[in-house]
């Protein structure tokens, strides 16, 4: 499977992805991103952004790119940039389907996806990846899995996925919510002809919310690729929004609240990958830094004290604006 590349890669920041969440369209949740991008939010500014974003990243050593068919241009933007580098072949993708991006470039749409995880969705939307991505397409993944998603059980859907696992496209899911980890669970539990169908998951973890840390090293061991996203918490977790235990640390590293979050997940035994959602360059910088950071015991035992109920969390989470 093509995550065995960067799981033997000896630079340490092949094990730190970018994700284009952020870059890909207009809006997004992410605190501070006014000021990241400015008010320019045009398709050819933030393909340019995005494609800075890129070479920035692969100069220092990220190899997997994470997008998404509700990321608004992201595969596109992608797409584009793989094509006028046609002899990078050491990239690993990942997209996702099930999410329908519906807010036309604007910032202000009342809903920006619509989620739907059936069979014509899927169909639809591979397509719509192949055509833009055709082989450089790695992992597929379901977006946003969640305990009662009608993915967890579709069997019409479990054998579609297994054709395109049998075509060399891996398949993989995503979390959230606050039960992430009996969605994790129930994934694991998928088979097609008595064989696991899911080889990565994909979940928010960070400093804030850890509930899904037991289910997703069940995952690691019985073979599956862990990649983290969200590991800024959509931006609670970088200055000026840190809190105060996290700034503490931080100052005693002399690096970034936003290297020690990132430092804090790559220590956890069963992770791949972790995301950097930077939306600029210098957030990048500063994200891939997190490779040397290195935390005592103390320091964590200060960290883990930020650990909220998960619930509460994801109550936040979806109270966060779309700037």
């Amino acid at each position: 499977m093509p995550f065995a590349r960067l799981a033997s890669a000896t630079t340490p920041t092949c094990h730190l992805g970018l994700g284009l969440a952020a870059v890909g369209r207009p809006g997004y949740i992410n605190l501070g991103r006014d000021e990241d991008l400015g008010p320019d939010r045009g398709v050819d500014a933030l393909r340019t952004r995005t494609h800075e974003l890129l070479d920035a990243a692969y100069a220092q050593g990220v190899r997997y790119i994470d997008a998404a068919r509700s990321y608004g241009r992201s595969e596109e933007f992608l797409a584009d940039w793989l094509k006028a580098r046609p002899d990078l072949d050491d990239i690993v993708v990942g997209s996702k389907w099930g999410y329908t991006y519906t807010a036309d470039w604007t910032t202000d749409a009342e809903h920006h996806e619509v989620k739907d995880h059936g069979v014509a969705t899927y169909e639809r939307q591979r397509a719509e990846t192949a055509a833009l991505l055709g082989d450089r397409l790695d992992l597929y993944q379901i977006h946003s899995v969640t305990p009662d998603s009608p993915a967890l059980t579709d069997k019409e859907l479990h054998a579609k996925l297994a054709e395109a696992a049998a075509r060399g496209v891996t398949i993989g899911f995503s979390t959230s919510g606050p039960a992430q980890a009996d969605a994790i669970r129930a994934a694991l539990a998928v088979t097609v002809d008595g064989e696991p169908l899911f080889r990565t998951v994909q979940s928010t973890y960070n400093a804030l919310e850890t509930s899904a840390a037991p289910a997703l090293a069940e995952a690691h061991d019985a073979g599956l690729t862990v990649i983290v996203k969200e590991g800024m918490a959509n931006g609670r977790l970088a200055e000026p929004h840190a809190p105060e235990a996290l700034r503490a640390v931080a100052a005693e590293t002399s690096l970034g609240c936003d290297a020690v979050a990132l430092a804090l997940i790559l220590r956890q035994p069963w992770v791949g990958v972790v995301l950097s959602g930077a939306a600029t360059v210098h957030q990048l910088a500063s994200n891939l830094h997190a490779a040397v950071v290195d935390l005592d015991e103390g320091q964590l035992t200060r960290l883990a004290t930020l650990a909220e109920e998960p619930r509460a969390y994801w109550e936040k989470r979806a109270s966060l604006p779309w700037h």
